[in-house]
């Protein structure tokens, strides 16, 4: 073992012993010239049996690390290895592992989990997106280390590997009982990041019950089984993390980070079922019809009566007859129809019988059994414009996403059509809802061309001049819109239609091949800045489609 005050090297002094495990200590060790703490591992020959094996595993580790540089891991700067001992050099995180802070405190704080959790999840994408993808295999409190600012660091990298595409299974099967994935230990093909997804699951698991799954009786129970005050919106995302089979689990950290940062979203108490880009519509309760001649304490009384009313229906609200019911009982109030719509996404899809459900809020609601005919519940939504404009425009929003993201329908001409028409209704109050209409309106604009070969040949000049022109126009609003996904979106739906309308475009003289290459390169450039983590699989997918573009432009600009 190292002495304590020893000199390593010639530069760190080692100050004292901070941990050790079953074939390593760690020390505190100083680097007086440049006045710096490290942390400095020892893993003694004489301590380990088959050394060079373990020794092996430890330039995997250290290579691993140099190559790597992440806010959530530690950095090597050196490795130092003589006779006796192999030392590894690299900084010192302050704080404890998260073991410990279960082992004293039980379960953690919900709220804590969530950013622990997404912190986890942005330093797993990262390794992930890796050439090639690092696949890190043993996620558990233990490995991760909690600092005194709150945030965390991941440490010990001993059983992580880089993927090989071509590998059909791993050679060794290494990770921790309880929190490793069942495809870590053998006959179900290599690990791969849905393997850290589910490792990562597990861990969540134990941070936010204090149940240990490396435990009797080694299993992972629906959270809320264990403690009913969770959020059913993190039980969901832990579930799915921690499915056996890995094509159940989320695909990516990408998709994982989402519903992180979306939890609440998907909670049963607010029916928030969404998988991607549904908002969170906080509900807001102003009674503004006014109750005739009575006396203010009569209104007053009225109105508490009215509003019990309609929170003890939405609360029960199981069927699109109760949602109706409840909505006519006040139609100024928005809550209802949040949740009908929600009620009709809940499984991840809104059929067109779902959809057009939907439509009846603004064309009327002619349901069986609602009392007064079809004149009650006719264009109910009237009445919520004029007393919240705000809350109109919310609602508007979220129906518009309903059918953009969840529509039933084949193609995206019959989502983007029905979801414009909620959209129009939003744009003052939701920017992105303008782009959504401008890439409506494209699509629009192309059925019409289609169905319009008919026309005269200098007619369909000018129709496919203006198609070209809306084109640069959703490309301009785009260019400093702040939100990514629709951004992102709007350049997918500009290569898309670029890709299929090439020849009528330049043959009809609306732009010319150097032209559309040269937005297409605009566009592959502006993706190239974006660096969150989160959406690089949709950058991916886009670049790819970009590039397929380019090709076949070149291809017709051949002929």
């Amino acid at each position: 073992m190292l002495e304590i005050g020893s000199l390593v090297d010639g530069k760190y002094k080692i100050l004292n012993k901070v941990g050790q495990g079953g074939m390593s200590v760690v020390y505190l060790a100083m680097n007086e010239k440049a006045n710096k703490q490290w942390a400095v591992k020892e893993v003694r020959k004489d301590g380990v049996k088959d050394f060079e094996i373990v020794k092996q595993g430890l330039v995997v580790e250290t290579d691993m690390l140099k190559r790597l540089s992440h806010p959530y891991l530690p950095s090597i700067v050196d490795v130092i290895e003589d006779q006796d001992t192999f030392l590894i050099v690299m900084d010192y995180i302050q704080g404890n592992p998260l073991n410990k802070a279960l082992d004293e405190y039980g379960a953690q704080p919900q709220e804590y989990v969530i950013e622990w959790a997404k912190q986890l999840c942005d330093v797993l994408g990262y390794l992930h997106t890796r050439t090639p993808a690092i696949i890190y295999r043993d996620m558990k409190p233990s490995n991760i280390m909690l600092k005194p600012d709150g945030n965390i660091t991941l440490i010990d990298f001993g059983t992580a590997r880089e993927y090989k595409d071509k590998n059909v299974a791993d050679t060794t099967c290494l990770g921790t009982i309880g929190y490793a994935a069942p495809e870590q230990f053998g006959g179900m093909g290599q690990t791969d990041a849905r393997t850290d997804i589910y490792c990562l699951g597990a861990t969540l698991y134990h941070l936010v019950t204090g149940r240990n799954p490396s435990e009797p009786p080694y299993e992972i129970l629906p959270i809320r089984q264990v403690n009913p005050a969770l959020s059913s919106g993190l039980e969901r995302i832990i579930m799915k993390c921690t499915q056996r089979n890995p094509e159940d689990r989320y695909q990516s950290c990408a998709e994982l980070m989402y519903d992180l940062k979306n939890y609440e979203k998907i909670d049963d108490f607010y029916r928030k079922k969404q998988k991607r880009k549904l908002g969170l519509f906080l509900t807001s309760a102003v009674l503004t019809l006014a109750m005739g001649a009575a006396s203010l304490w009569g209104y007053l009384g009225a109105k508490d009566m009215k509003s019990n009313e309609y929170e003890e229906k939405l609360r029960d609200a199981a069927t699109t007859q109760e949602y109706y019911n409840t909505i006519m009982i006040d139609p100024g109030r928005p809550e209802a129809y949040h949740q009908f719509k929600d009620y009709l996404i809940e499984d991840f899809t809104l059929s067109k019988e779902e959809g057009a459900e939907l439509l009846k809020l603004k064309t009327g609601l002619d349901v069986e059994g609602g009392g007064g005919g079809y004149d009650q519940y006719k264009d109910v939504l009237k009445e919520l414009k004029r007393t919240d404009p705000a809350a109109y425009q919310e609602v508007c929003y979220g129906i518009g996403e309903a059918f953009l993201f969840y529509y039933e329908a084949e193609g995206d001409r019959a989502r983007y059509s029905n979801a414009a028409m909620w959209f129009e209704e939003a744009k003052e109050q939701y920017p992105v809802a303008e782009i959504y209409c401008d890439m409506a309106d494209c699509l629009k604009e192309i059925d019409r061309l289609k169905g319009a070969q008919v026309l005269q040949t200098e007619k369909l000049f000018e129709e496919y001049a203006r198609l070209w022109e809306m084109l640069l126009s959703l490309k301009e609003k785009t260019q400093n819109f702040e939100g990514i996904d629709a951004k992102i979106q709007a350049w997918g739906e500009i290569n898309s239609i670029i890709n299929a309308e090439i020849a009528p475009l330049i043959e009809m003289q609306a732009t010319t091949p150097e032209e559309m290459t040269a937005l297409l390169e605009e566009i592959s450039a502006s993706a190239e800045e974006i660096t969150l983590s989160v959406v690089q699989k949709e950058l991916e997918v886009l670049q790819q489609g970009i590039q397929e573009t380019l090709r076949k432009i070149e291809t017709v600009k051949g002929r």
